[in-house]
């Protein structure tokens, strides 16, 4: 039995019992969306921050009596969470900071932070004794998708832009996927999902619509605070697409406060793109989001690009009820972060996971953070998604490969020029 009180419609604020709805708010269309709430007494009585930090589990099921999941849930074999925090304090030296921490979700089963909410996906799915799963994507959750299907043998459908990168189509491809190429936007490609899942009766993996991914993609804030004893930081950097991962940060930290088990909220700062700004607009003019038009999304950082946010209530409360800020930067900008943070901790992002170092060295300079702010950068893919635009970032700062020939003589020629001897 999970833990679940009801589920309740962000709109208009009418409340269900999971049984009652699969996915949203039936008042709104798809726009419904609706959030899981739990009954923290219960859950209180049933587990400790201690009992949890002495769980030998690490995954995200570690976390089980905060997820909607049944004790007795059969889980994807894959190790899903409990990702590396690393301390970077080259990084924090150079912005002037004392401490900041790279939470590295490249390091996930299929590299990227969309394995959290699909881990929990797959689940949902087997409960509902589903043939087939779908979602539409840009290519991450897509992937992630796949890949937590195919460790379970489940038949999934996966529409994606004909535009996404070679590498996230081939995982698709290679995991054995049903793969749509739509000749369109993200946009389309969700709405031409949402509309093959209702007629054929798939179960519906999609952010923003299926509530259980907020839940999924909250561990990640669920494991920052342990991996940091307990102690919250002050502010979490993260790039924001559909607006789901931001949205879950808020969901995860807002379970430890009313559990009591941190003793405040950090300030959640979302990234976006210039190019894909609806959430920073939005929030800068104070704009409704559900009223306000789509905008035309163009990037390098394909996974945070959406014309029109899905999760975007959620993104505009998680920015607003913790006193952080929407931020954006521009490709150049993004491009110019991948290198700088992998050469100051070790961490290759792709275009997305970079965006968020490139919104903190704005959010300095801006003087949005002060120097003893203990912060954490959040990178939601791994480098190798998206070897193009690599290239392109260190082409920008001007790193190249040097060409030699056979023989040691050249080699010497070439570190003399290198070093300038």
């Amino acid at each position: 039995m999970n833990n679940i009180l009801h589920l309740k419609c962000l709109i208009c604020g009418e409340e269900y019992s999971p049984d009652e709805i699969e996915y949203i708010c039936p008042n709104h269309g798809n726009e419904g969306i609706v959030d899981v709430r739990y009954d923290y007494e219960r859950i209180g009585q049933q587990i400790s921050r201690e009992q949890i930090t002495q769980n030998q589990d690490y995954s995200i099921w570690r976390y089980q009596p905060l997820l909607p999941i049944d004790s007795n849930s059969l889980v994807p074999p894959l190790q899903v969470g409990w990702t590396p925090l690393y301390p970077a304090p080259r990084l924090a030296v150079d912005l002037g900071l004392n401490h900041v921490w790279v939470k590295d979700d490249g390091r996930q089963p299929t590299a990227s932070f969309k394995d959290r909410a699909s881990a929990v996906a797959v689940v949902k799915a087997r409960e509902k004794n589903a043939d087939i799963i779908t979602t539409a994507s840009t290519g991450n959750a897509a992937a992630a998708l796949s890949g937590l299907c195919a460790s379970v043998k489940q038949a999934n459908v996966i529409f994606v832009p004909e535009t996404a990168p070679p590498a996230k189509i081939a995982q698709l491809l290679v995991f054995g996927s049903t793969v749509m190429l739509v000749k369109g936007t993200y946009d389309d490609a969700f709405e031409l999902c949402l509309e093959a899942a209702a007629e054929y009766g798939w179960y519906n993996r999609n952010t923003a619509y299926n509530p259980y991914m907020t839940e999924g993609k909250k561990t990640a804030s669920l494991e920052i605070c342990e991996q940091l004893d307990w102690h919250a930081p002050d502010a979490i950097f993260v790039s924001v697409g559909d607006g789901c991962i931001i949205g879950g940060l808020h969901k995860g930290l807002k379970d430890l406060l009313s559990l009591g088990w941190i003793e405040k909220m950090p300030r959640l700062v979302g990234i976006q793109a210039e190019g894909s700004n609806f959430m920073v607009e939005a929030w800068e003019n104070g704009e409704d989001v559900l009223s306000k038009a789509p905008i035309d999304a163009q990037t390098v950082a394909d996974s945070i690009s959406a014309g029109l946010p899905r999760d975007r209530l959620k993104a505009m409360a998680a920015v607003n009820e913790t006193n952080g800020a929407f931020i954006s930067v521009t490709d150049e900008e993004i491009l110019a972060a991948i290198p700088v943070l992998a050469r100051g901790s070790g961490v290759f992002g792709e275009p997305a996971g970079a965006t968020a170092y490139a919104g903190l060295v704005k959010a300095v300079n801006r003087g949005l953070v002060s120097a003893s702010d203990r912060i954490v950068v959040l990178n939601t893919g791994n480098g190798l998604k998206d070897i193009a635009g690599a290239m392109k970032s260190v082409e920008l700062v001007g790193t190249a490969p040097y060409r030699v020939s056979t023989n040691l003589e050249d080699l010497k020629r070439v570190m003399a020029n290198k070093v300038g001897a």
